[in-house]
């Protein structure tokens, strides 16, 4: 069937969040790191490297394993963007075993990291110098699902249900917007069903949310949700349909987060020419994101290259609902904007994420302002418009 995503994600009262993260592929789509090598650009796609730019050897650490979630980096590599501007890059990949923010926050870790916000302002309280370079996605891909007949519609409705998140700080969207509505996690222990909930590990996948496990299940709109779509309904023999579900879409709930950064230690940043090489990945990055939002196919090739195992029409939903969490830009691919890194730090307080606001170098947007100069490409994408994608079943 063709279907046109229900969920308008809007850009200026919304922020993103994982997974995602981490609320990305299932561990069965994890596979052994992509090649590091760049491959050799299409003709005329990028200019010859600056003879004044040394050259660099630098590590990417995914937020999870290859999917279109990083198709950005991904193009960037195979259309020749890091080799013009010098740089040799290898993919680390993630996984539901990995915390990004945790390697990359180490001495000897990636130079590059990409990670979700509230996930690093926690692990600077705990003494982490990873800072904010760029930040790709502009709103969160971030939902709670529940079936129609549930008739649970928003999250003053999980009380005295069982709701489904993932841990590793996947979470805190769902548990803040929960307790928003005064809810906090404590029912399996004799809290009152008016004022608490079960909150359930979920899996990163939906089979618990399937199988009527559990009444609300955590899902990211560009893979979880998908899978939903996708699989077979025992009683009818056909496809799940959207009608057949609530979607709780955190930017409308408030409790959104920034999602996937660019993160580089302080430290490193200050040391040598680093801050150079970091301008410079930003650069080649963010080309890579442009050239996904105008050639599609030629990324979700570019994503099954890196050793993606996802099916074909699974990696094309999730491309084309990539695209619409980084584009529009409106101040440009990349930027942060203080309103919305502001509600980010706010929703991570109220929740007690964190204890108090992070401190002014937590992000910078000096780094990408300058990679943008050298950007003649559109880098803010106002024309574009989300497409629509064919439901296979099984993601097929």
């Amino acid at each position: 069937m063709k279907i046109r995503s229900l969920l308008a994600l809007a850009a200026s009262a919304s922020v993103a969040f994982a997974a995602c993260s981490s609320g990305g592929a299932s561990p069965s789509a994890s596979s052994a790191p992509p090649s590091t090598a760049a491959s050799a650009p299409a003709s005329g796609s990028a200019p010859p490297a600056s003879s004044a730019a040394e050259a660099a050897s630098v590590k990417l650490q995914l937020q999870w394993t290859p999917q279109a979630q990083f198709a950005g980096y991904f193009a960037a590599d195979k259309q020749g963007y890091y080799k013009a501007e010098n740089l040799t890059v290898a993919f680390l990949p993630g996984g539901p075993t990995i915390a990004p923010h945790t390697v990359g926050s180490a001495p000897n870790g990636p130079e590059f990291t990409i990670s979700w916000v509230p996930k690093v302002l926690e692990a600077r309280e705990s003494g982490s110098d990873l800072v904010d370079i760029a930040q790709v996605f502009q709103r969160s891909g971030t939902l709670s699902v529940t079936w129609k007949d549930s008739n649970i519609t928003d999250p003053c409705g999980f009380a005295g249900k069982k709701v489904g998140v993932w841990d590793f700080g996947n979470e805190y969207e769902v548990t803040a917007g929960a307790l928003a509505c005064g809810l906090t996690p404590g029912l399996e222990a004799g809290g009152d069903p008016a004022k608490t909930y079960q909150k359930v590990i979920q899996n990163f996948d939906m089979v618990a949310f399937l199988n009527k496990e559990i009444d609300v299940a955590e899902a990211m709109i560009y893979n979880e949700y998908a899978q939903v779509l996708e699989a077979t309904d025992a009683e009818t023999g056909d496809l799940h349909k959207p009608d057949e579900l609530n979607i709780i879409n955190w930017n409308e709930e408030r409790s959104a987060m920034l999602q996937d950064a660019l993160f580089a230690r302080k430290a490193w940043l200050d040391e040598g020419n680093n801050r150079d090489v970091a301008v410079r990945f930003v650069r080649a990055s963010l080309r890579g994101w442009i050239y996904c939002r105008d050639h599609q196919d030629d990324c979700i090739q570019y994503t099954v290259q890196a050793g993606s195992q996802l099916g074909a029409g699974h990696q094309r939903w999730m491309m084309n609902e990539i695209g619409a969490l980084v584009w529009p830009s409106p101040d440009g691919v990349g930027k942060i904007d203080p309103i919305l890194w502001d509600q980010t730090v706010k929703i991570a307080k109220d929740a007690k994420i964190i204890k108090a606001d992070p401190s002014a170098d937590a992000y910078t947007n000096d780094i990408v302002e300058e990679a943008l100069t050298g950007i003649t490409e559109d880098a803010k994408g106002a024309s574009f418009t989300k497409g629509t994608v064919e439901v296979t079943p099984g993601g097929k």
